[in-house]
């Protein structure tokens, strides 16, 4: 089997190798990349000081905001608020930035398993 892959039965292989060495791939790849690290990264940073401040700061952390509700409270859900925004802006960051480099690379090979096709059947 090796790198590539066959499309459907009577079609050429697909050399993925070679596609994930193409400019195009590369560029994907850095788009997905160059979100997903630092957002990952940042989110990680906001849980560990939410837990280290939950263990080390409980003056800190029961500190009343309204009524019964406290600052560790507070920050708890907003770890759930937290999620929800980067899912959101990564659904958003994908389907604008990284969905059409993704359908151009698609496209392409699509269209050269299509002419592999033709070539096959003449």
């Amino acid at each position: 089997m090796g790198n590539s892959a066959q499309a459907s039965p009577g079609s050429p292989d697909v050399d993925f190798a070679q596609v994930q060495e193409s400019e195009e791939f590369k560029d994907l790849r850095k788009s997905h990349r160059s979100f997903v690290f630092p957002v990952a990264l940042g989110f990680l940073l906001w849980y560990f000081a939410y837990v280290l401040l939950a263990a080390y700061a409980h003056d800190f952390m029961s500190i009343k905001v309204w009524g019964s509700i406290n600052i560790g409270l507070v920050m708890g859900l907003l770890q759930f608020v937290t999620t929800f925004g980067i899912t959101t802006w990564y659904v958003h960051y994908a389907n604008s930035r990284m969905d059409p480099k993704a359908a151009k690379i698609r496209t392409r090979l699509e269209s050269q398993i299509s002419a592999g096709s033709a070539t096959e059947g003449v």
